[in-house]
C-alpha cells in the first residue's frame, strides 16, 4: 500500500494561518496515519505480510523556510513510518517512506519559489523525474526489499546527504 498523498503553502511563519496549518497535517500526516492503520489491519488479518510505503520529502529531513507546515507533515511522515515498522515487523509488515526533492506536490505558488533553487542544490543539475521515484516505491513494494523496513529513503539527485 502507498500513500502518496500531500499538499504544500508557501507563507511565511509568523503569517501561516492555524486553517492553513490543519489542513496541511490533516492530508499530509493524519491521511498517511490512516492509510498505514487500515492497511496493516488488513495485512495482519491477511496473515502473508506485506509493504506500507509512505510519501515523505527531503523537506521531512531538513527544514525550509516558508513552508513550515509543509515541513512539520512530512517530519511526521518520517516518525510515523518508524514507529509503525518497530510495531508491525512482528506480522512480516515492513514500513518504509521514501523522499523526493522535487517539487511536484507542491501548489503553483510554491514551485515558482522553490523550483529554480531546487534544481541549483542537486549535485546531477535537474529535478528528479517521476520515472525514478516510481522505480524507487516499486521496489520497497517488491520481496527484495523484505530486509528494509523503517526507512526513508532518499531521492533528491544528491541535494542533501542521510
Amino acid at each position: 500500500m502507498v500513500a502518496n498523498a500531500g499538499i504544500g503553502r508557501v507563507s511565511p511563519f509568523t503569517e501561516g494561518t492555524e486553517e492553513i496549518w490543519d489542513q496541511i497535517m490533516a492530508i499530509n500526516a493524519r491521511g498517511v496515519f490512516l492509510c498505514y492503520k487500515y492497511a496493516a489491519k488488513v495485512m495482519i488479518a491477511q496473515g502473508r505480510g506485506g509493504r506500507i510505503i509512505g510519501a515523505s520529502s527531503v523537506l521531512g529531513k531538513q527544514g525550509v523556510g516558508y513552508v513550515s507546515a509543509y515541513t512539520a507533515s512530512k517530519f511526521a511522515v518520517r516518525g510515523l513510518t518508524q514507529s509503525a515498522a518497530q510495531e508491525l515487523a512482528k506480522y512480516r509488515i515492513t514500513v518504509n517512506a521514501y523522499a523526493p526533492a522535487s517539487a511536484l506536490d507542491l501548489d503553483e505558488a510554491a514551485k515558482k519559489v522553490l523550483m529554480d533553487s531546487e534544481i541549483k542544490k542537486t549535485l546531477v543539475g535537474r529535478l528528479g523525474k517521476p520515472e525514478g521515484i516510481a522505480s524507487i516505491v516499486s521496489y520497497l513494494a517488491s520481496q527484495e526489499s523484505a530486509f528494509i523496513t523503517g526507512q526513508t529513503i532518499s531521492v533528491n539527485g544528491g541535494q542533501f546527504f542521510d
